[in-house]
């Protein structure tokens, strides 16, 4: 088994990272000038969303640069604290953070879907697998499954933007089969590594995955994709777009009513 690392992984990772921190950042700017905050309320919520994404992405290389998701021969696996702590700090925080609520409720929904198109970065798992850099039975649904949400999240996004009829419901979908695809990514690369609890794989293991630059995936890209589905999940349960429609007509039913209310009486 070929435990280097290709040496277009690096760029590729790192220019991927950037890309994926520079849209989110740009988007919830963007989302936080439509809402016509105050300037001030504006300025705080972005630099310290971005603060905490972008001191999150830097600890990540620092922490993965410096081996710690490498354990001895042997030992346990750490790098799967690194996965679910950000998720379980990042819930918490939503929670006790008034700003971060207001932030997030002036996201547009289909912006929450939309961005998540970077998934088809997750092509880079099957350019590994061809190169014999990891095993098929990982590689090959990883692969697969981010690039297919990756590519899903454009159209499903358009498709909220229009409410058409069972646009929430195919959002729902979306955003489950995001999420399954990554937890059966990361259960596949963590039964797929070398470690004790290795049960696959063990003629071409999934070392490079707790090797930087790809341990980014689970410590910083997973992570991230997750919040961003439950953040999706939690705005649909507040905002269903069923009945969007009916909502409007209703308005406009009892705007008219009134008007013509008024305009007896004045008669």
């Amino acid at each position: 088994m070929n435990y280097s690392v290709p040496a277009y992984l690096p760029p590729f990772m790192l220019m991927g990272m950037i890309t994926v921190i520079t849209a989110v950042l740009l988007g919830l700017r963007s989302a936080l000038r439509r809402a016509a905050w105050p300037e001030k309320d504006l300025f705080k919520a972005f630099w310290s969303i971005s603060s905490i994404l972008v001191g999150w992405f830097v600890f990540a290389v620092v922490t993965s640069v410096a081996g710690l998701y490498r354990p001895p021969s042997g030992r346990p696996p750490t790098i799967q604290y690194a996965l679910l702590a950000p998720i379980v700090l990042g819930v918490v925080l939503f929670r006790m953070s008034p700003l971060l609520r207001r932030a997030l409720a002036a996201v547009p929904d289909t912006w929450l879907v939309g961005v998540q198109v970077y998934r088809v970065l997750g092509v880079i798992f099957l350019v590994l697998y061809a190169g014999g850099h990891l095993p098929g039975v990982f590689a090959l649904p990883a692969g697969v499954g981010d690039t297919l949400v990756g590519i899903l999240a454009p159209f499903v996004a358009a498709s909220f933007a229009r409410s058409g009829d069972g646009a929430e419901r195919s959002v729902r979908i979306w955003n489950l089969l995001g999420i399954a695809d990554l937890v059966i990514a990361v259960t596949l690369g963590f039964l797929t590594s070398p470690s004790p609890f290795q049960v696959a794989a063990f003629d071409r293991p999934s070392a490079l995955i707790a090797m930087f630059p790809l341990s980014l995936i689970p410590v910083f890209a997973v992570p991230l994709s997750i919040l961003l589905h439950i953040a999706s999940l939690q705005r649909l349960s507040q905002h269903p777009v069923t009945g969007v429609r009916e909502r409007i007509q209703d308005v406009a039913s009892s705007r008219e009513l009134k008007r013509n209310t008024a305009h007896s009486i004045q008669q």
